[in-house]
């Protein structure tokens, strides 16, 4: 199933896991646990006929990016949660293998259980196409990313959305990107202004991009366009320069050592290494 995503920060999903539960107050209005509900009432896959809270793997979805040739963004898990516990760890390590063999593409991964993330990362390879992000709805789990910084992804970066209160003091070592958005929906919980503009300065004066993605609301996400701040959009990405340059050495076959290693194994052509970064809006979550 295939169709354009609405999620301004990638281009294409990837689910191979499906399900999840909720662990803390970001997840109360939940749109996997929504979609995931309307295509069981549609009956069209086995994928999602199991209730939402039945966390598996879906091994099905395991080499679907291998398929695609053309480089795109890709969201690990839209639907689901990769560093679930129910995902046996050498479950979670296959999936890593896929995303270093497709190292035309840029894979990037959100989750809330970053204890289970620090606990896996010693033993999965970390090319430098896997972008790592948790996410950080309220100034109570400001530990998610302290702990990111401890995992060694090429970027790490925040998703603050849904961003439910201030957030004061937001540790910002060691990351390369923070998302900020506001709930959208007939449920929507408000966010105020003053709180997208508190994050926004801290990245500033840390250096660290800094992405508002909507201001959220029940009759409009506000998004797009319509995310201004200040008078003005914020759609800061990571040094990219810096990534580019990264990936070129890997075409080159100059990074042999460290958390890039495992990367120089897969020859990389010289056009793809250029082009990972270019988006391909396309939405696939069989």
């Amino acid at each position: 199933m295939s169709t354009k995503t609405n999620i301004e920060w990638t281009s294409a999903t990837w689910n191979p896991t499906v399900g999840c539960t909720k662990i803390s107050e970001g997840c109360k209005h939940c749109y996997a646990e929504v979609m995931h509900r309307r295509l069981t009432a549609m009956g069209t896959t086995d994928k999602y006929a199991r209730p939402f809270t039945d966390v598996q793997p879906w091994p099905d979805a395991l080499d679907i990016p291998l398929h695609w040739r053309e480089p795109r963004q890709i969201f690990v898990d839209s639907m689901s949660d990769l560093f679930h516990d129910n995902i046996p760890a050498d479950y979670v390590a296959e999936v890593f293998n896929i995303m270093e063999q497709a190292h035309w593409h840029t894979f990037q991964m959100l989750t809330k259980r970053a204890e289970r993330l620090v606990e896996l990362a010693p033993d999965l390879k970390w090319p430098p196409n896997v972008w790592m992000g948790v996410t950080v709805e309220s100034a109570l789990h400001v530990h998610r990313a302290r702990a990111l910084a401890k995992v060694p992804a090429a970027v790490r970066f925040l998703s603050l959305e849904p961003l439910l209160g201030p957030i004061p003091v937001l540790p910002l070592k060691k990351i390369d990107w923070v998302i900020v958005g506001g709930e959208s929906g007939v449920r929507a919980r408000p966010m105020a202004t003053e709180w997208a503009q508190q994050i926004r300065d801290q990245c500033t004066a840390k250096g660290v991009a800094f992405f508002l993605k909507q201001l959220g609301g029940r009759r409009s996400k506000r998004g797009g366009t319509e995310a201004i701040l200040d008078g003005r959009q914020w759609k800061e990405y990571p040094a990219l320069r810096d990534i580019q340059s990264l990936q070129a050495e890997l075409c080159r076959g100059r990074a042999n050592s460290g958390r890039y290693a495992a990367a120089t194994r897969s020859p990389i052509s010289s056009s793809r290494c250029i082009r990972f970064l270019e988006p391909t809006p396309t939405l696939d979550i069989s």
